[in-house]
């Protein structure tokens, strides 16, 4: 009896430990993409060096252009990546109208692309979209806003002079319908059109006589100018806010990584990612460096 005892209890001890090793051994594995842009490198760092610290064995497969990331996702050669709920909307899904409430097209992104498996958590509150942006020191003069902008403009006619790249003011959504959206009165001669990327030195270079530049409202070029980004106090421009989209079998596997990434949606704001890109882009810093640096100055790794 004392025998037959001693082999269940031995029994007992070697099933625990045979399934206390197979837990330990199970690996938590994904793949993440990034886009091919400053910021898109910047934000899948951001999200393998959480997961990473995290317990996650991350393996990284970034640089990819929008259409050809969003085949990866569809095809699982990637299982996740941040997208932006603008392109989601307009280039993914074919919608012919803006939903101007961020939230609202989160949820509304999301309801869609459930039907092709993928699911968006993680929704980050900054804005990548088209901007007009003016010298920090005219704030005085043209205001924050374009809707001060626009009475400015509108009352001193001929005088306010706007660069901007030949898409932005060739585009249907472009700067037509931006000017008659907020009722700003201008002329053909009031538009100096050039190669985007040229608009920040030119309004800079006061010799140009720019007074407004279209820019990218999360560019490190903003800090490198001194440049105010302008309210877009009315919402024309389309919603850009940057969410992780996510194949569904692989958020059901791992649901964890919501709260593991939900710190980014609280700290990362328009400012941070303007300085994030600024690093990159002006200092020559590397990406996952500069990743790195801030989220150990949140407090968010050790």
């Amino acid at each position: 009896m004392k025998k037959l005892f001693i082999i269940i209890l031995l029994s007992i001890f070697i099933t625990i430990g045979f399934f206390g090793c197979t837990k330990k051994a199970e690996k938590k594995i994904i793949t993440l993409g990034a886009k091919a842009f400053t910021e898109g490198y910047i934000l899948g760092h951001l999200a393998s060096i959480l997961l990473s610290s995290n317990g996650f064995e991350v393996k990284e497969n970034f640089g990819m252009q929008t259409f050809i990331i969003r085949e990866a996702l569809l095809t699982s050669q990637i299982d996740a990546y941040y997208e932006y709920t603008g392109t989601a909307w307009s280039a993914f899904f074919k919608k012919g109208y803006l939903i101007r409430d961020p939230i609202e097209l989160f949820n509304e992104v999301n309801k869609e692309d459930m039907k092709n498996g993928i699911i968006w958590i993680n929704r980050i509150d900054f804005n990548d979209t088209y901007a007009l942006a003016i010298r920090e020191e005219d704030k005085e003069k043209f205001g924050k806003s374009l809707s001060s902008l626009a009475n400015y403009v509108n009352k001193n006619q001929g005088k306010v002079k706007f660069a901007i790249d030949h898409e932005f003011y060739e585009r249907p959504d472009g700067f037509d319908s931006l000017a008659k959206f907020y009722g700003i009165k201008y002329s053909k001669n009031d538009i100096i059109t050039m190669d985007i990327g040229l608009t920040y030195p030119a309004i800079v270079d006061k010799t140009k006589g720019i007074d407004v530049a279209m820019v990218f409202s999360t560019d490190g070029q903003l800090k490198k100018y001194n440049l105010l980004v302008l309210e877009d106090d009315k919402n024309f421009f389309p919603i850009y806010n940057p969410g992780l989209a996510i194949r569904k079998e692989i958020f059901d596997k791992y649901p964890e990584i919501e709260k593991i990434l939900a710190p980014l949606n609280k700290v990362l704001t328009s400012d941070d990612i303007i300085y994030l890109n600024y690093q990159v882009d002006v200092l020559g810093k590397d990406e996952r460096e500069v990743a790195l640096e801030y989220l150990k100055s949140k407090g968010l790794i050790k």
